[in-house]
């Protein structure tokens, strides 16, 4: 018996773009500081030290030392 080609080419083209898509899906997220010197806003203050109020990184609510 004879077989055809058409049945393995098409499960190796199946193959191929479930490997290409499932590697194109990774992706990374990088988080960085800001830079030296540079002032954050409050908000972003509050999110990263887990807060649930910005007041207290807010350059008007800060108290005299």
């Amino acid at each position: 018996m004879k077989t055809s080609k058409y049945p393995k080419l098409a499960v190796t083209i199946i193959i191929a773009t479930f490997v290409t898509l499932s590697s194109l899906s990774c992706s990374t997220h990088v988080h960085t500081q800001p830079a030296p010197g540079k002032k954050i806003p409050p908000g972003q203050a509050k999110k990263m030290n887990g807060d649930k109020s910005a007041k207290a990184y807010a350059p008007g609510q800060q108290k005299k030392r």
